[in-house]
């Protein structure tokens, strides 16, 4: 997969350390073997080098030596994306924003906060909180990843259901361009209609644009309460009915969250949990959660909720007593992804449809199993239609370039375009899923957004090999 387009980096390590330091800059083995995987199946490549800025302008002088050079960057956050994104798969220059890791301001005037990216997603979220501020996106990993790495990838996470994505959170970026330049994207207002969208461009591009620097981001007061209850279903497809349902019925939770059973066991295992009975007649449970400032309005929604469910034959609802029965409930929503993924489910697909389709999404995700001989297990964010789909199939560890896999993935990602879904709600497409980007593009779709990237980044060195 490396391109002898790219020269090699060698002969830029002096200057790099020039720039940052050679404290900063790393070319010994355990390093390039620590940056060569995400958490993206088993996948592994191997960078050259690995350099940690600490400001924009070291940034500018990185990116303006890459390119003078025709060296491939690949930026970096924390590491825990699902779709290859941030690996080297042209060995070149790695560049980790770790070291970026500052909250710069919170306005609380204004309800808005400026940060760097190398903050994680729950630190920035619990500062804001402490002056009764609320950032709502809440990827499962946010205990680790970085704020930086959810603008590349527009992250969702529970809570999209009722607050919205990334992009919706975004006012302003400072972004170093593949040419070094230094620009910011728009402005610090809550309405902007002065050129094109330059900031909602960038959220989601996937470092493929322009290196983000400093994030500035809207905030809204904090809910004072939330309920939480869990519900099984002994049918998959009653479960899925049961989503749309809720919402008709004019309720809009804060979190409706689907597990399967067999993903259930798997964590409830890993995290030895017993809160969550578990029975052999069960198929799949909901999580639902809502929130808000009157906790007598809550108790009517979830106790309204509560009596629709039993039209879809769901089994005893467990209401959450206290913090610590929603946190646990939590914590096994939140490691699912892990814990199937140790378990050998090591293919995560991230597919989205309209969430009134997703009875009929899976029960075909079971037919294709069949046809296809493989295991699957289904949870995610049921309340946005956005079902993560971990596969397990004999011999196969991963996906890329693997006719094993491919045409089960080509037969999923075709059934979900046929329900009138899409093939990446929030993991983004990075290596692993560009290879079925015709699925839901046209040819000229695809080339117009081959014409921005040609645009930014004319030489091709920043993120080299994704989305495309």
């Amino acid at each position: 997969m490396p391109s002898s387009k790219f020269n090699k980096v060698e002969n830029i390590i002096p200057e790099l350390e020039k720039i940052i330091g050679k404290a900063f800059v790393f070319i010994d083995d355990e390093n390039k073997n620590k940056y060569a995987h995400d958490q993206t199946e088993n996948l592994h490549f191997l960078p050259d080098v690995i350099v940690k800025p600490k400001t924009a302008e070291e940034i500018s002088a990185i990116v303006k030596l890459c390119n003078l050079n025709l060296l491939p960057i690949t930026p970096r956050g924390a590491g825990t994306g699902l779709s290859g994104g941030a690996l080297p798969i042209n060995g070149g220059v790695v560049i980790s924003f770790e070291r970026m890791n500052s909250i710069i301001e919170i306005d609380e005037r204004n309800l808005q906060v400026i940060t760097e990216p190398g903050v994680i997603t729950e630190v920035l979220q619990n500062a804001v909180k402490e002056k009764g501020l609320f950032y709502p996106p809440d990827p499962s990993s946010k205990g680790s990843c970085f704020i930086g790495g959810n603008i590349a990838e527009n992250s969702g996470g529970p809570r999209a259901v009722k607050y919205g994505v990334v992009k919706d959170y975004v006012l302003n970026l400072e972004v170093v361009l593949p040419s070094g330049e230094i620009i910011w994207t728009g402005a610090n207002v809550l309405k902007n209609s002065t050129g094109y969208n330059l900031t909602q461009l960038m959220v989601g591009s996937e470092g493929t644009l322009g290196l983000v620097t400093k994030i500035v981001l809207k905030l809204i007061p904090y809910p004072k309460h939330d309920l939480l209850m869990l519900v099984p279903f002994n049918n998959l497809e009653n479960a899925g009915a049961a989503v749309s349902a809720i919402f008709r019925a004019g309720f809009t939770p804060s979190a409706l969250e689907l597990i399967e059973i067999d993903a259930l066991k798997i964590v409830s295992k890993f995290v030895d949990s017993t809160i969550v009975p578990v029975t052999e007649d069960m198929a799949a449970h909901l999580i639902i959660e809502v929130d808000g400032n009157n906790p007598s309005i809550l108790m009517n929604e979830m106790e309204a909720i509560t009596q629709l469910l039993t039209e879809f034959d769901c089994g005893d609802i467990l209401f959450a007593d206290d913090a610590q029965q929603k946190e646990e409930l939590w914590k096994l929503r939140r490691r699912v992804s892990e814990a199937v993924k140790i378990d050998g489910y090591t293919i995560e697909e991230d597919t989205v449809v309209p969430r009134a389709e997703l009875p009929k999404l899976i029960k075909g995700v079971k037919e294709l199993g069949i046809k296809h001989n493989f295991k699957a297990v289904c949870y995610g964010h049921a309340g946005d239609g956005n079902l993560h789909i971990r596969i397990k199939k004999a011999g196969s560890i991963y996906s890329l370039n693997n006719p094993d896999v491919i045409p089960a993935l080509r037969s999923l990602f075709m059934l979900v375009k046929s329900l009138g879904g899409t093939i990446s709600g929030e993991h983004g497409i990075g290596l692993i899923q560009k290879e079925f980007m015709d699925i839901v593009y046209t040819p000229a779709g695809i080339d117009l957004m081959r014409g921005i990237k040609t645009v930014f980044d004319p030489n091709n060195i920043l993120n080299p090999g994704k989305i495309f």
